[in-house]
């Protein structure tokens, strides 16, 4: 009886993250897509160039998905953690590495974002814009940029290694498993062809790319996971 609460307590706390990741993901995702970058290969006209004079012109609109993008964060990491005390004891050496990577993926995302919205704008406004052209958004081969590609990069591998704790024994389980894998793949292959195609100077396509990949799979993965732990749920109710 112990057990099966505390499993009920973990499959609660899996199904309410998988839920809301895939709600605040999706939200995120039509934030982002209004945000239209006003600099780079992807700027639809009257773009801005080094060194981005014009920051405060697109302040606050291409900041509000930040804010929410920091709360999918934290929810990808608890739904990581989810994942690793509900997976059987055979798979949670894959659960335990997904969740390594997770941690790391949502340290180095949620330190790039919360800079960018707390320290760019206000330095702007204040008149402070020595090494702003580096940090800032806007700049596809800056540092705001170079952290997005690594932190996707890594979240892709924190989906890798969570796809072994799904084996595949019904179609739901088939089906996340390979949603699970896609990201690593669809990833290394837009890194090698930006890379190939543009050389360092792929400026910010490959993160669109990375975080396109990676939000998506955010969101599938949180309905199909949702939908796992509901039916989890209910055979533990059945059982008992």
């Amino acid at each position: 009886m112990e057990k099966n609460y505390k499993s009920m307590n973990a499959i609660k706390v899996g199904i309410y993250s998988a839920w809301l990741l895939a709600i605040f993901a999706l939200l995120t995702f039509i934030l982002a897509l209004i945000a239209v970058p006003p600099s780079g290969p992807y700027c639809p006209g009257n773009c801005m160039n080094y060194p981005y004079p014009d920051i405060l012109t697109y302040f606050p609109r291409d900041y509000y998905w930040m804010y929410l993008v920091v709360i999918q964060l934290c929810l990808f990491l608890i739904l990581m953690i989810a994942n690793h005390f509900n997976a059987p004891v055979e798979k949670k050496i894959y659960t335990l590495i997904s969740v390594a990577f997770a941690i790391i993926s949502t340290t180095i995302l949620l330190a790039d974002y919360f800079l960018q919205f707390s320290v760019i704008p206000i330095s702007v406004m204040k008149d402070q814009t020595d090494g702003i052209a580096l940090l800032t958004q806007y700049n596809g081969h800056g540092i705001f940029i170079a952290l997005e590609e690594l932190g996707y990069s890594m979240m892709s591998i924190a989906f890798l290694f969570l796809s072994p704790a799904y084996t595949m024994k019904n179609r739901l389980e088939k089906v996340l498993h390979w949603v699970l894998l896609l990201p690593f793949i669809l990833n290394t292959f837009a890194f090698i062809y930006y890379s190939v195609q543009f050389g360092l100077d792929r400026d910010y396509r490959f993160e669109v790319a990375t975080l396109s990949i990676n939000w998506l799979a955010s969101i599938i993965s949180g309905i199909l996971l949702g939908i796992f732990y509901r039916r989890k749920i209910k055979e533990i109710e059945e059982a008992a």
